[in-house]
């Protein structure tokens, strides 16, 4: 449990150092990150953008715009791999993005049900906002549309969480007082939600490396 609260506070400290020092530039680079296929949750990301707001150190309007610029800085390098690559790029090299082509499959289902719109929706998800831009390439989404969903979604997502990160700094003491009196079950539960997210993914992304091993024995082309 140690490690992990170590390694936690390691990734809140990298975020809040780079926050501290490029201010906008830095949220817009931490969200282009997290976009990009790269788990670091805007969820740590942005609230501590909405605390610099309460702290009188960051605009609420430029911290949002900042976070969804990044977003579609990160989105679209990732799209753009996902339509030159395919699904062949998915099947031989997601494990390393944590990607499988259940994921694939999950993205189809949204843009079937919703259409370019779906590219919205997700933009204000945990986790699939994360993952969605690539699938989107792979799905030969229309790249304008894709671009401008993805902007607008993560706008919103993004003033939603800068608020809950000044609403905590209105109410430090109080959140303080809470998080030392259960810091090892708040940990404990992060931790719990980290292994559960890593082994539903790799349990997919095993049943891929089968399916490429497979399609390699019989000579066929991925």
């Amino acid at each position: 449990m140690e490690f992990f609260h170590t390694l936690l506070e390691m990734v809140m400290s990298f975020i809040h150092q780079t926050i501290a020092t490029l201010q906008y530039a830095g949220i817009a680079l931490l969200m282009a990150i997290e976009s990009a296929n790269i788990p670091l949750p805007s969820e740590f990301i942005m609230p501590y953008a909405g605390f610099m707001v309460q702290q009188g150190k960051l605009n609420i309007h430029l911290a949002a715009l900042a976070g969804a610029v990044g977003c579609v800085l990160g989105s679209v390098p990732s799209y753009w791999l996902g339509k030159v690559g395919g699904r062949s790029f998915l099947l031989k090299y997601g494990k390393w993005l944590l990607l499988s082509e259940h994921d694939l499959v999950v993205a189809e289902r949204w843009t079937e049900k919703y259409g370019d719109f779906s590219f919205f929706l997700c933009r204000m998800l945990p986790v699939v906002r994360t993952f969605i831009s690539l699938p989107a390439g792979i799905l030969n989404a229309h790249f304008w549309p894709f671009v401008i969903y993805t902007f607008i979604g993560s706008l919103i997502w993004s003033y939603g969480l800068v608020y809950v990160g000044v609403i905590f700094g209105e109410n430090l003491e109080t959140f303080r007082a809470i998080w030392h009196k259960f810091d090892y079950a708040i940990i404990g539960l992060l931790v719990v939600l980290g292994v559960l997210y890593l082994w539903r993914h790799l349990k997919y992304i095993q049943a891929d490396q089968k399916k490429v091993a497979a399609a390699r024995d019989a000579g066929q082309e991925i």
